[in-house]
């Protein structure tokens, strides 16, 4: 059997063993496919999952996709394509929307990150052990946590891809160095496009193997296994003149670090809904893995250590917002946890280990997927009345979002509701104020004559008392996109209000939709001054 032990980085593939401590690769394959079939079940049921930006993304790629044919969409909005680290979904999913709607290119979209997260666990695990390990499937119950509740689809593609890129690299590392670094620099590229701090993802991996590697080669000459350790970093370069001839270079100044919340992300890793489930999950984990350790079955690669020290001094010292990005640190924990994960492997040639591997693998997949399930369920009720009121609205109107609680979408239940209303920008052709137009950050831009009337910094929504002091006076301290509101907007989402909730303006607002925790009304234009 194999020990608790850290296995070296072999600089050759290790040699078929002759007793299979492994499943077979077919039946690891099979494994694969029916867990991502289980985990799919979430997504395909629920075509508008409750997660927080998901809508606002889908929104911008029907724009995409539907620019210039759209004459209301045309009339408010226009693409200004240019050197973005956020751009992977961009491309993907309207050649997808050729073929589906876009509600299902969204679905197939998703599935693909999935399927890139798992497959490339797996294959870095691979990488590092030179054999096919079952262990990695364990991935799958991980695949729903905090940070995916976010939807920040395009870094959790750019997950998927840093954990292939990180086992392209363990292949050719002793290789011929040319292919190494033309492969290496092109997932960098890559990553890049996904999201810039996917390509950060890649480059704590990279560090901790190269850190790795020196440290298992400590008898040969130091000034070679210097040059090649700092040679590692050169891939990167292109960063550098692709982020100073970006637009997101002009964020590189909005940062800011707090201590609050770090426990928070490392949490989010288990925790998608309920606190007991994450508690029960993790137990199961750690459970599993001191029962296996106990009877030596369990086997760690040599870069679990530098990965969790690299990856720990990184995420204490990360900002929480970095180049204008929100829960930048805190991302960090769930990409580094599928890294993990690869660098473990279990001793399964007994009966009793299988049986135990699969009894664990299939209590994690089942509490995990019923959990996502049964609390989507209900929330798609929500889902599902606001499309139904998003047909209250004529088509190429403008919609201004407000909140009735400050507190609104901080509950993780309430976040299918923050971006709901872009959903008026696919099925209504709608303006809408909370999309996403943030320079440096989105292609999507708002034409001048409207380009006042939204949020261009990413920001929270002005709660209903904002909108009553601003309805015949601009607010004092300076311009607002609401100001005047019942000038330049056709209707009002108020989101997070209570069911029966009074009409906060009764002589500017009339209801038109009530839903639960929002409500939607139409605006009642001031009359025209006299002529």
């Amino acid at each position: 059997m194999t020990s608790l032990s850290a296995s070296p980085s072999a600089p050759h593939p290790a040699p078929p063993v002759r007793r299979p401590h492994d499943l077979p690769p077919l039946t690891i394959a099979l494994l694969f496919l029916g867990c991502l079939a289980l985990v799919s079940i979430p997504i395909l049921t629920h075509p508008i999952p409750p997660l927080s930006d998901y809508v606002n993304h889908l929104a911008r790629m029907h724009v995409i996709a539907v620019l210039p044919q759209d004459p209301d969409i045309a009339r408010f909005y226009y693409l200004s394509w240019s050197v973005l680290p956020n751009l992977m979904m961009d491309l993907l999913v309207p050649l997808i929307d050729k073929v589906v709607n876009i509600y299902t290119a969204g679905e197939i979209y998703t599935l693909l990150c999935f399927a890139l997260i798992t497959g490339g666990t797996l294959t870095l695990n691979r990488a590092l052990f030179g054999v096919w390990s079952a262990l990695p499937l364990i991935a799958f119950p991980l695949l729903y946590n905090g940070i995916f509740l976010i939807g920040v689809m395009n870094y959790y593609f750019g997950i998927g891809l840093a954990l292939f890129a990180l086992a392209a690299w363990s292949f050719l590392r002793d290789k011929a160095w040319p292919w190494r670094f033309a492969v290496s620099t092109a997932f960098v590229v890559a990553l890049f496009f996904c999201h810039l701090f996917a390509a950060g993802v890649y480059g704590v991996g990279l560090l901790a193997f190269e850190l790795d590697r020196l440290r298992q080669s400590r008898g040969a000459p130091l000034r070679p296994r210097l040059v090649a350790f700092v040679a590692a970093g050169l891939p990167f370069l292109p960063i550098v003149p692709l982020l100073l001839v970006s637009p997101t270079w002009g964020l590189s100044g909005d940062n800011y670090w707090e201590p609050q919340g770090k426990i928070d992300g490392v949490e989010m890793v288990m925790n998608v809904y309920f606190d007991y489930v994450a508690v029960l999950l993790t137990a199961v984990v750690l459970g599993a893995g001191v029962w296996a350790a106990r009877h030596r079955l369990l086997q760690v690669h040599s870069l679990m250590l530098p990965l969790l020290l690299v990856a720990g001094i990184i995420y204490l010292a990360m900002p929480r917002v970095f180049f204008a990005t929100y829960m930048a640190d805190q991302r960090l924990p769930v990409a580094i946890a599928f890294f993990v994960i690869a660098a473990m492997r279990a001793d399964l040639r007994h009966r009793l280990a299988r049986r135990g591997f699969a009894v664990v693998l299939i209590l994690l997949l089942a509490v995990r997927v019923g959990e996502v399930q049964v609390v989507w369920d209900r929330l798609t009720q929500w889902t599902v009345s606001f499309r139904q009121s998003v047909n209250e609205i004529k088509p190429g109107s403008r919609v201004l979002v407000a909140y009735a609680d400050i507190q609104g979408g901080s509950d993780p239940r309430d976040l299918g509701l923050v971006h709901a209303a872009c959903l008026a920008m696919i099925e209504k052709s709608s303006l809408v104020t909370t999309a996403f137009t943030v320079k440096g950050k989105q292609i999507l831009r708002v034409h001048p004559p409207y380009r006042n009337q939204v949020d261009t910094e990413d920001g929270t929504p002005p709660q209903i008392e904002q909108l009553l002091v601003t309805e015949e006076e601009p607010t004092a301290d300076g311009p607002r996109y609401w100001d005047l509101w019942p000038r330049t907007f056709d209707y009002v989402y108020v989101l997070f209000t209570e069911r029966g909730a009074p009409n906060p303006d009764d002589d500017r607002l009339k209801l038109v939709y009530e839903g639960e925790r929002f409500q939607l009304y139409k605006v009642i234009p001031p009359a025209a001054p006299p002529s």
